[in-house]
């Protein structure tokens, strides 16, 4: 029998890229997503030679979380690699932004993610055994003006990934934080970030790519990885050697609303 691994989000972009890795090296996939599409993105990991399965749910309330936990505990299978990725943006000045969109950013990207992970947790540890991956995003380094809400949301992932790491290092578990830069998805289209200097996918990197070096570093155990290309890669370590509000302004320049 195939291991078995799921993948919040999985119905497009990174998630979706990262639900393929898997089926292609052997792993039947469970996704999730509110559209759906998910029911067709998951025939086509069928493609792959496993099994797949799309579940239709809102990873930002609680009991979309109970049912997509029901549905993977249902196959009654151990859960090999989870991988909480479902994540939202909403762009725009703070001011101007609706509370209750950014409570729902809140309620996916925070809230969910940790429920979700409770599960998988209490899982795992009788089997001894699993990987989790957390897709959190290169602006959990930095201020994210335009972006209030989302970027602190993307700093909690990384830091509760790496203080779930460290809690589960002598369990068998491991956990990795991805940290994709800017990629060429439909992420800043559905937060309203066509008018920015975002809203051009021709510099970005490749979703695939991505979700590649986030498979590689899962299988390896490591720590943490940052997702792109060497520009990206770069933007990190020179960051490191700006004040944080020299990295605020840089980014407002790229996500204030022309």
């Amino acid at each position: 029998m195939r291991p078995l691994a799921f993948v919040t989000g999985g119905s497009s972009g990174i998630g979706f890229e990262l639900a393929q890795q898997l089926a292609r090296h052997g792993h039947d996939v469970v996704i999730s997503g509110r559209a759906d599409r998910v029911h067709g993105s998951a025939a086509a990991l069928r493609g792959h030679g496993g099994e797949a399965w799309g579940v239709q749910v809102d990873m930002g309330t609680r009991e979309g979380v109970e049912e997509f936990w029901s549905f993977v505990a249902g196959l009654d299978r151990p859960v090999e690699v989870a991988c909480l990725n479902v994540g939202i943006g909403i762009g725009g000045a703070f001011a101007d932004t609706d509370l209750d969109a950014e409570l729902e950013l809140i309620a996916i990207n925070v809230t969910g993610t940790v429920h979700l992970a409770k599960r998988v947790v209490h899982a795992m540890l009788p089997q001894g055994r699993g990987r989790i991956l957390v897709t959190s995003s290169i602006s959990a380094l930095q201020p994210t003006p335009y972006e209030t809400v989302y970027g602190p949301s993307k700093a909690f992932g990384f830091s509760f990934a790496e203080s779930l790491r460290e809690e589960l290092r002598e369990s068998g578990i491991s956990v990795t934080a991805l940290l994709p830069g800017a990629t060429n998805s439909e992420f800043h289209h559905s937060a309203g970030m066509d008018d920015t200097v975002f809203g051009d996918d021709s510099w970005k990197n490749d979703q695939a790519e991505v979700a590649r070096q986030g498979y590689e570093a899962l299988m390896r155990g490591d720590d943490h990885v940052i997702g792109g290309d060497d520009a990206t890669r770069r933007q990190v370590e020179d960051g490191k050697q700006l004040t944080e509000v020299e990295k605020a302004e840089k980014h407002a320049a790229m996500a204030r609303p022309s």
